[in-house]
C-alpha cells in the first residue's frame, strides 16, 4: 500500500444508487479506495459495472448517494469544476473513442484540451512541449512509430494504447478503464494490461478497470470488487476470491451448476506471454523530430 498522500486522496462511494425508471442499475454501493490501488471490477453483463464507472467520471449522475475524492464531493460538481474532475479522472473505453481521420499524435494531444484555452483548442494549435509530451507517451506505450498515421488505420490493440497515451496526457489522478481488453486478442490484452499496471505502479495513480476475465483480474489487480444485480457482493484480494465468492458474483447456469471459471478466462497463461514493448521515460531523438513536424 502506498503511503503519504493516499489518506488525503481517498476515493469513496457512499450509498450510491442509479435508477433507470423502475430498474436499479447500481444499488446502494459503498466503496472506499485509497490512492494508488489497482482495482478490478467483475460481474456478469448487466451487473452495473459500466454504470458505476460512468458515475465516477460523472458521465452519469447518481440517483442518490454521493461520490467523494479527497475533500471534494464529486457528485456535486458543476461547470468548470466538473470539467476539471473529468480531466483528473481519465476514462478509457472499450471502443477507444479516437478520431479515426486524425493522426495518432493529434489524438493523443487532445488529452490536453482541459489544460488549455478554448481558442487554441478550436484552432488545433499545440505547443512544442505538448508535442513532446505526446511523443513521450507514445514511446512509453511502444507505438511512437505510428504517430503520423491516421488513428483509424491502426489495429485494435494499437488504438487502445493510443487511448491510454491520451489519458496520460490529461495528467490524471485516477484512470477508469471500461472493459479495455474486451475486443482484443490475448497478446494485445496483455500489452494493454501491462501498460495500465505500469502506470499504476510508477505514478501511483489509482486504476479502476472493469474486466470480463477472472484470470486477468487475479493476475493484475491487488483488489477485486464483484458485482451482481447492481450490488457489491465481493470486495477483497485475489486470494480471497474463492469458488463460493465466484458463484455469488456470477450465479449458476440454467442447470443450477456453479460457473466454470474457465468460461471467464482468456484461455492463455498471461505469465508466459512475451513482455510488451517498453519505451524510454523521456523523449529521444525521434520524439524531437516528430515534435517539430
Amino acid at each position: 500500500m502506498r503511503s503519504g498522500k493516499s489518506e488525503r486522496m481517498r476515493f469513496q462511494l457512499k450509498n450510491v444508487t442509479r435508477r433507470f425508471g423502475n430498474n436499479i442499475a447500481v444499488d446502494a454501493v459503498n466503496v472506499d479506495i485509497p490512492q494508488g490501488q489497482m482495482v478490478g471490477v467483475i460481474g456478469r453483463s448487466g451487473a452495473g459495472k459500466s454504470t458505476l464507472l460512468r458515475m465516477i467520471n460523472r458521465l452519469a449522475d447518481p440517483t442518490s448517494g454521493s461520490i467523494h475524492f479527497g475533500d471534494s464531493e464529486v457528485s456535486g460538481l458543476r461547470g468548470k469544476s466538473l470539467r476539471n474532475w473529468q480531466r483528473d479522472c481519465a476514462m478509457i473505453f472499450q471502443q477507444f473513442n479516437l478520431v479515426p481521420r486524425l493522426d495518432v499524435l493529434t489524438n493523443v494531444m487532445l488529452g490536453r484540451l482541459n489544460h488549455r484555452s478554448t481558442t487554441l483548442s478550436l484552432l488545433g494549435i499545440f505547443t512544442y512541449e505538448e508535442r513532446l509530451m505526446a511523443i513521450a507517451a507514445l514511446e512509453r506505450l511502444g507505438i511512437e512509430q505510428t504517430a503520423m498515421q491516421p488513428a483509424g488505420t491502426l489495429s485494435g490493440g494499437q488504438q487502445q494504447r493510443v487511448a491510454i497515451a491520451r489519458a496520460l496526457m490529461q495528467g490524471p489522478k485516477m484512470i477508469l478503464a471500461d472493459e479495455p481488453i474486451a475486443s482484443l486478442d490475448p497478446l494485445n490484452a496483455k500489452i494493454v494490461m501491462d501498460a495500465l499496471r505500469d502506470i499504476n505502479e510508477r505514478e501511483g495513480i489509482t486504476v479502476i478497470t472493469n474486466l470480463h476475465t477472472l484470470d486477468t483480474a487475479r493476475h493484475y489487480c491487488e483488489r477485486i470488487i464483484g458485482m451482481a444485480a447492481g450490488r457489491v457482493v465481493f470486495d477483497g484480494s485475489p486470494d480471497e476470491l474463492t469458488a463460493a465468492a465466484v458463484q455469488e458474483i456470477y450465479g449458476s447456469d440454467k442447470h443450477g451448476a456453479g460457473i466454470d471459471e474457465s468460461m471467464t478466462s482468456t484461455s492463455i497463461n498471461v505469465a508466459n506471454l512475451p513482455t510488451g514493448e517498453t519505451a524510454s521515460q523521456s523523449a529521444g531523438p525521434k520524439a524531437l523530430a516528430l515534435a517539430r513536424h
